[in-house]
């Protein structure tokens, strides 16, 4: 197999670089006609037949042979009869990136809260978790166990009374390490369904699997038409993009070390980005040499290659300075700040979806057991979005208590308003609650 790479070359003091710019970063998750009439179609039948509709679906698509729902079940001790069937390294290292995972996002937990004014009137906020969440997990060989725990685990800790997974298994190619990561996260229930039909499954409930509040996980463009489709109905996190890295570096890490980290992102898809952002020409030079050297080492050389050469780029810019905006106009799902004092520069990075800070810490401890969530946004929408959290499975009421004294107060200023806008019964609403000049 012979590989090699062409990988973009750009100079943020060229005149038309910005325009070069928004050309490599151009990408949009477009689902064509038919593949919309498809996922319109599935979940239409999901939704009139039910799980008839999941059994035939699953034996159509992933050519599992399935008599009835039943046998797209696996109860808890199925995954727990999964731990033992993994190797003890193996399971050591899920309990170690659960237990990080878990306490990262301990943090993030938010807890109700009220005040009282001087009238004796109550305002505040009820923090509640959703009942049930729905996990999809991608099956066969694009198995990602970490993404169960990413997914699951914030949602046990906001409080998640049910989290329902839904994953696929191919031919019946069932992935323990999926299936142990389950275990681990607290997993309630598994459905060995995929595709459109699992979403619409989990967004519309069918006679075995539960309606849940909100749809969380990755998934092919099926899978995410159909979490477009769905979502008013129930909850999704996001529609996410191709996977992508950014690195900022200072022209002193090691080359190989940062042509490994774009090699990183460039592994998950033909699609994915990975964008190298330096001051020093020189630099940029010796990590093209290092693409050039470790490529052929690569299992996935092929799918590297695609990516680097279609969505890669080395970026030449004045100074740091310059580094550090060009990283904030392209807002990426992973930046690396390689460089020596990387507390220095994160005051002004504004748009990121998680950053990694100085040499030694490569985004693929994030992928795994850093700790914070690897579900982030990406395609630029860092400039609004934020990782997946605790927060994604809790909901918020406002809480008013209005006093005697403070309904009259209120009232008055209510009824001005509602009058302005002409909504009387708005106005006589609150203008029944004001006191008259005797206090009753």
């Amino acid at each position: 197999m012979t590989v090699s790479t062409a990988i973009a070359r750009l100079n943020a003091a060229d005149q038309d670089f910005a325009r070069h710019l928004d050309h490599l970063l151009s990408w949009e998750s477009v689902s064509d006609d038919a593949v919309n009439q498809r996922v319109l179609d599935i979940i239409k039948a999901v939704r009139e037949r039910g799980d008839a509709a999941l059994v035939e679906f699953t034996q159509r698509f992933d050519g599992v042979d399935a008599k009835s729902i039943d046998d797209l079940i696996l109860d808890r001790a199925r995954l727990e009869l999964a731990l033992t069937r993994i190797t003890p390294v193996q399971r050591e290292a899920l309990e170690k990136a659960a237990n990080r995972v878990r306490i990262y996002h301990e943090r993030q937990k938010q807890d109700s809260w009220q005040y009282t004014e001087a009238d004796g009137t109550v305002l505040g906020q009820k923090v509640t978790p959703l009942d049930r969440a729905g996990l999809y997990v991608p099956g066969g060989k694009a198995s990602y166990p970490s993404s169960v725990l990413m997914n699951a685990i914030p949602a046990k800790v906001a409080g998640v009374t049910e989290v329902v997974m839904v994953v696929p298994t191919p031919r019946g190619e069932v992935n323990e390490l999926v299936l142990a990561a389950a275990c681990i996260a607290g997993v309630d229930r598994v459905f060995t369904v995929g595709g459109a039909q699992a979403v619409a499954a989990l967004a519309y409930g069918t006679e075995s699997v539960p309606q849940v509040d909100k749809i969380v996980g990755p998934g092919n463009i099926y899978v995410a038409t159909a979490k477009r489709h769905v979502f008013g109905q129930v909850g999704i996190d996001m529609i996410a993009g191709p996977s992508e890295i950014l690195v900022v570096c200072d022209g002193q890490t090691d080359p190989d070390w940062i042509a490994m980290d774009l090699f990183s992102q460039a592994e998950h898809d033909e699609d994915a980005q990975a964008i190298l952002v330096s001051p020093d020409a020189g630099f940029l030079d010796r990590v093209a040499a290092s693409i050039d050297k470790l490529l052929p080492t690569m299992e996935r050389a092929e799918i590297i290659e695609k990516s680097i050469n279609g969505r890669g780029a080395l970026i030449q810019v004045r100074d740091m300075q310059q580094a550090i905006e060009v990283a904030n106009r392209i807002a990426p799902e992973h930046l690396e700040l390689s460089v020596a004092d990387p507390q220095a520069w994160l005051p002004q990075i504004r748009h990121a979806g998680a950053i990694f800070m100085g040499r030694h810490t490569s985004e693929a401890l994030g992928d795994y057991c850093a700790g914070p969530n690897h579900v982030l946004p990406t395609s630029g929408t860092a400039r609004f979005s934020s990782p997946l959290g605790v927060y994604d499975f809790q909901k918020r009421s406002s809480i008013i208590f209005c006093s005697e004294q403070g309904a009259s107060e209120l009232g008055h200023t209510a009824s001005v308003l509602a009058r302005g806008e002409s909504l009387t019964a708005h106005a006589r609403s609150a203008e029944y609650r004001i006191l008259n000049e005797k206090g009753n």
